[in-house]
């Protein structure tokens, strides 16, 4: 089994690879748009690599209007606050999404722009029998070394009819999951202060601990 840092990268890896207007009709289609933009962003990436070390903010600037088409984060930022979001006033729900990204970047995005290469293969996409306006899609993150990650994008469809992507597991490890339960333990740890754990999110994420073998997806 992979550690769950192995799995937090290779879920923020297809974060910045799956990213662009996404709109899809049948199964076929939707697997066809993530397949495709995968090889597009893929060259993306390897162009602005060199961006990072000159300039991280502009790097993430870049990094954040692409999956912003793409990655609901302000519905991830909500299930991942859950029910403590109704204590949080709008504008620190507001902070809390952004402060949600940016802990994304600092975590991953180095290892991501000095990783060796890796692809990606779309295996296949499922919309739900019981709801149309929701999807998995089924992915492999595959290292230089041949390993795999096995991806699993729970998306839905908004009502301007764009499939955005809502959680995501990474080799049976529930991403969206696992940041609810550290912000619950930060929210007791901090006698209900939402605040204090806003603030502390970015070292929070890092304080995670990432060989933790999780499994509740």
């Amino acid at each position: 089994m992979f550690g769950l840092k192995q799995r937090l990268f290779a879920a923020f890896a297809v974060f910045v690879l799956i990213t662009g207007q996404a709109w899809a009709g049948s199964e076929d289609d939707l697997r066809q748009y993530v397949d495709e933009n995968s090889q597009k962003l893929v060259q993306k990436l390897n162009e602005e690599k060199g961006l990072y070390d000159k300039d991280p903010e502009a790097f993430y600037t870049s990094m954040d209007e692409a999956l912003d088409n793409f990655v609901d984060f302000r519905r991830i930022a909500a299930r991942v606050m859950g029910r403590y979001a109704r204590q949080a006033s709008p504008e620190q729900r507001d902070e809390f999404v952004e402060k949600f990204k940016r802990s994304l970047f600092e975590s991953y995005a180095k290892a991501l722009v000095t990783a060796e290469n890796f692809e990606i293969d779309v295996l296949e996409a499922v919309i739900m029998p019981d709801n149309a306006d929701r999807a998995s899609v089924q992915l492999e993150v595959i290292s230089a070394s041949g390993n795999r990650y096995p991806v699993t994008y729970s998306m839905y469809r908004n009502g301007e009819g764009r499939w955005l992507m809502e959680n995501v597991i990474v080799e049976g490890v529930n991403i969206g999951l696992a940041f609810r339960d550290r912000f619950a333990q930060e929210m007791e740890e901090s006698r209900g202060q939402v605040q204090v754990v806003i603030d502390g999110w970015s070292d929070s994420v890092k304080s995670l601990n990432l060989e933790e073998d999780v499994d509740r997806s």
